[in-house]
């Protein structure tokens, strides 16, 4: 596959991939979502001497602002749950990666961008990071892990409230709850994220990727609940309240729900 969106920077053991839709603030299409799989499945196993990945946002507004609403519009229920059971997939491969993946996160990271990094195995928060699940404002929930990941790193009060208000928060309220494992000035991301990966890469290779199994094993117990996100995901993707949300969005006005 030819990258066409990802761009990639291959240095002294770091892969550093770029999100690069800067005029969509990043947002996930189709063709990002499967230059990551891709990258995660194919392109980055077979990099020799690989020490760890850092994912990062093109621009300074946004690491990803999330997905592309407008790809919603001709999603019904069973479309819906592939979609969303899809997105749970990729960032599966990524959670489930034997070496480091760093989340370098340089602006708004919403929606699927906040799933996105929060699949990561750890998030550097850039002083402008802004985070947030606000899929309920279009009449949905997150749909690519978000109700379970931000519930693991946040606990379930903190997650109930974002992911039922639709809030961001900043870097700095992010650091505090654990969302973040480091705050930094703005520009310092992947500078630290790089300290951090070739700290790791100090260590034995076949215990980090033992450990980061290990780790993630610890929350295998509620791998049915991701089932349940995407069927719920599904579901209310064909609701009048969902289609009136997605209007809403992209015709900048304030949506109108019903509960229909």
């Amino acid at each position: 596959m030819n990258f066409e969106i990802l761009k990639n920077d291959f240095e002294e053991g770091i892969l550093t991939v770029t999100i690069n839709r800067e005029k969509a603030l990043n947002a996930l299409n189709r063709q990002t979502m499967l230059e990551i799989r891709y990258l995660f499945e194919v392109y980055a196993p077979d990099l020799e001497g690989l020490k760890g990945v850092i994912l990062t946002g093109a621009g300074t507004k946004a690491f990803v602002a999330g997905a592309d609403i407008k790809e919603f519009t001709n999603l019904n229920a069973k479309t819906g749950a592939v979609f969303s059971k899809n997105g749970q997939d990729i960032y599966f491969l990524i959670e489930n990666f034997p070496k480091p993946v760093i989340a370098a996160v340089n602006g708004y990271a919403l929606g699927g961008g906040c799933e996105l990094a929060m699949a990561c195995h750890m998030r550097i928060a850039g002083e402008k990071a802004r985070f947030g699940q606000p899929e309920v404002n279009l009449g949905i929930i997150a749909g690519y892990g978000g109700t379970q990941r931000l519930t693991q790193l946040v606990g379930k009060g903190k997650s109930m409230e974002l992911n039922l208000t639709g809030d961001m928060i900043g870097a700095e309220e992010a650091y505090r709850i654990g969302l973040a494992n480091h705050l930094v000035a703005q520009g310092e991301e992947v500078a630290k994220a790089k300290e951090i990966i070739n700290k790791i890469g100090k260590k034995a290779p076949l215990a980090v990727a033992k450990a980061i199994d290990c780790i993630n094993a610890h929350f295998n117990e509620g791998k049915a609940a991701y089932k349940k996100e995407y069927e719920h995901f599904g579901a209310l993707i064909e609701t009048e309240d969902t289609k009136e949300g997605v209007a809403a969005f992209i015709e900048k006005r304030t949506a109108n729900f019903k509960g229909i």
